[in-house]
């Protein structure tokens, strides 16, 4: 606080710093005809004094608000979406941008519209729509932003420009992984029909089994929990033709498979080989600690802040490929 009791300001800075208050001015507004060594006194100032800019005044004075939306539909609660959310949020505060989230009660158009309205009254110069699920998508092609857009599916289509996590790839390393292993018994454990990122995991096993001259065999949908992974895993593995080894669509699924072998006397491993997809932070705690695709959301949101800054300032801005996924083998195949 400055002497007067107040938070300091930009005179306060400008004094600590011995410039001019137009200097500050300049260093907030990252104005290029600033030496370096006078920017980094700015700065050095302003961390001193724990100086924070006043929002509204910044926009009055540069017609900007650097501010970014999120839209985020009703299954934000789950891992992928929550981390996607997390992961833009931390890439736009890297980039000098402020991320306010809305989030959609719904799937119906009225409820996406009524988030987008929430957004635009914020002034944000950009929006990214988490749109895993079939629905959202087709109800923000029908809708219009007024700014700038990136979507992300999750899965990858045509226009993302490689902001997205390949999951058709994270499946087929998956499935390769309990090839190697010798296994030819495999079921895929899926998840809901209507997200991008089901479809395309799905997609992915099947053409890795078909690639090896091997029956594609997909359970019916889960709905990403444990609870339905346990009741479709039981389902799988009691029956005369059980399979070897499951690969799920995510990673609380397969906790629910491990469930399920566990009351019927199975063993992961050695009876039961399980593959997850998420890497989710407990994963490694399951018991035995499961082996899955890791997703690299920190990346992806790097990649998804950085088009649509892009997009802003009225550049371009592609990757040559998706965020590639990865496989952390650990003990359950």
């Amino acid at each position: 606080m400055s002497e007067s009791g107040r938070a300091p300001g930009v005179r306060e800075v400008a004094a600590a710093a011995g410039v001019s208050r137009q200097t500050v001015s300049r260093v907030l507004n990252d104005h290029p005809n600033i030496r370096p060594e006078t920017r980094e006194r700015v700065l050095s100032a302003m961390a001193d004094l724990n100086f924070r800019p006043n929002r509204a005044a910044r926009m009055l004075t540069t017609a900007r608000s650097r501010t970014i939306g999120v839209l985020a539909a009703s299954a934000s609660s789950l891992f992928g979406p929550a981390s996607s959310i997390d992961a833009v949020e931390q890439a736009g505060r890297e980039a000098g941008y402020f991320v306010t989230v809305a989030h959609a009660a719904s799937l119906d158009p009225a409820e996406l519209g009524a988030a987008i309205d929430h957004l635009g009254a914020q002034s944000v110069e950009g929006v990214v729509v988490i749109a895993p699920q079939q629905a959202v998508q087709e109800a923000m092609a029908a809708l219009s932003l007024s700014v700038p857009s990136v979507t992300l599916h999750g899965a990858g289509v045509a226009g993302d420009e490689g902001v997205f996590v390949d999951q058709f790839e994270g499946a087929r390393i998956a499935t390769r992984h309990l090839l190697d292993r010798g296994h030819i018994r495999i079921v895929h454990l899926s998840g809901p029909g209507d997200w991008s990122e089901a479809r395309a995991r799905r997609d992915g096993f099947v053409a890795e089994l078909s690639a090896a001259g091997l029956e594609a065999v997909v359970s019916r949908e889960g709905d990403w929990t444990a609870a339905s992974g346990a009741a479709i895993g039981a389902e799988l593995l009691a029956g005369p033709d059980a399979p070897t080894a499951i690969f799920s669509s995510n990673d609380q699924m397969a906790l629910g498979v491990l469930h399920a072998s566990r009351l019927l006397g199975l063993r992961v491993p050695e009876d039961l080989a399980l593959v997850g997809f998420d890497d989710i932070p407990e994963a490694a705690f399951f018991s035995p600690p499961l082996t899955t695709v890791r997703q690299d959301f920190p990346e992806l949101g790097r990649r998804c802040v950085a088009r649509l800054v892009a997009l802003i300032e009225g550049r371009e801005l592609a990757f040559a490929a998706p965020v590639a996924p990865v496989l952390v083998i650990r003990d359950s195949a």
